[in-house]
């Protein structure tokens, strides 16, 4: 079976199309649905790749990207932060918390696939 990806998106629908496009990829999903809850399934599973919303309620991705870079077994593995906002301003925060890189929504899943697979 193929990789584990950790999904954080507050939108269930959002959720739903990264993980059918991540499954058809030959990536195994795990979807939740805030940053706590995101932290949660991290600190209890092992991924080796983490994509997460940034305007999430509980704990935002910017917070979540932080509190995983802290974690020994995160310290190295890409996290992709997805969001709607595309400003300079946004991106920089995202990789001063420790982001790999940046995927605009809506996204091309032929895009997202070549990103992943380069970062992994």
């Amino acid at each position: 079976m193929g990789k584990r990806i950790l999904v954080v998106d507050d939108s269930k629908a959002m959720r739903y199309i990264l993980t059918v496009n991540l499954e058809s990829f030959g990536y195994r999903v795990v979807e939740a649905e805030d940053g706590l809850d995101g932290l949660s399934k991290a600190r209890i599973n092992k991924f080796d790749l983490i994509l997460t919303d940034i305007n999430m309620p509980n704990m935002n991705g910017y917070e979540l990207i932080k509190c995983l870079r802290v974690e020994e077994k995160y310290q190295y593995i890409p996290i992709l932060a997805i969001s709607t906002e595309s400003c300079v301003t946004a991106k920089k925060q995202g990789k001063e918390a420790g982001a790999t890189g940046w995927i605009v929504k809506p996204f091309d899943p032929d895009k997202l696939e070549s990103l992943i697979k380069r970062v992994l």
